[in-house]
């Protein structure tokens, strides 16, 4: 799923599906090991803890993040930095951008990451329940995150899709 913000796939199982939240899960929980790190290193900066005007600002946006509300609110809160527009895109040369935005991709991971817990214990519900071995789920998956399955039943007469190949060939009889 990398890369890939809206994807559809199909699964041969609710435990498949499972396993590749999990994956998913694992991802995100190395990924924001290492943001917290960087982030740390950051804070700790011995030259940024002597500006209290910086211990402030770092301390202003926790509480930002940490009380949430909708993107639009949170971004309009957290205007704690010089941010230009250019185009469709955000620029700082403020040192505190830095942070700024280690802070912010760390709350997403967070928020995926809760999601993602939710799905995994839909679908260790959704496998007791048992629906059948042959099925097909087809997924649809949006940031990573399985949000809607069809389920159908598989083809073919032990219930598995089997592949058929059908062709027509020609052959030109030659005049001598």
């Amino acid at each position: 799923m990398d890369g890939v913000t809206t994807e559809i796939r199909t699964f041969y199982s609710a435990r498949e599906i499972r396993e590749t939240v999990e994956a998913e899960i694992n991802q995100y929980k190395i990924l924001l090991e290492d943001y917290s790190q960087w982030l740390g290193t950051l804070l700790r900066n011995p030259e940024a803890s002597k500006n209290q005007e910086w211990t402030k600002r770092v301390s202003d946006l926790q509480k930002i993040l940490k009380i949430g509300g909708r993107k639009g609110e949170r971004k309009e809160k957290a205007a704690t930095t010089e941010w230009v527009r250019f185009k469709d895109l955000l620029l700082c040369s403020d040192d505190f951008g830095e942070v700024e935005i280690i802070f912010e991709a760390v709350e997403e991971l967070k928020i995926k990451l809760d999601k993602l817990e939710k799905v995994k214990a839909s679908l260790m519900e959704l496998e007791r329940y048992g629906l059948g071995k042959n099925m097909v789920y087809v997924t649809f998956i949006r940031d990573g995150i399985p949000e809607k399955i069809a389920v159908k039943p598989k083809k073919g007469p032990e219930g598995e899709e089997k592949f058929k190949f059908a062709a027509n060939f020609s052959v030109v009889k030659q005049l001598e």
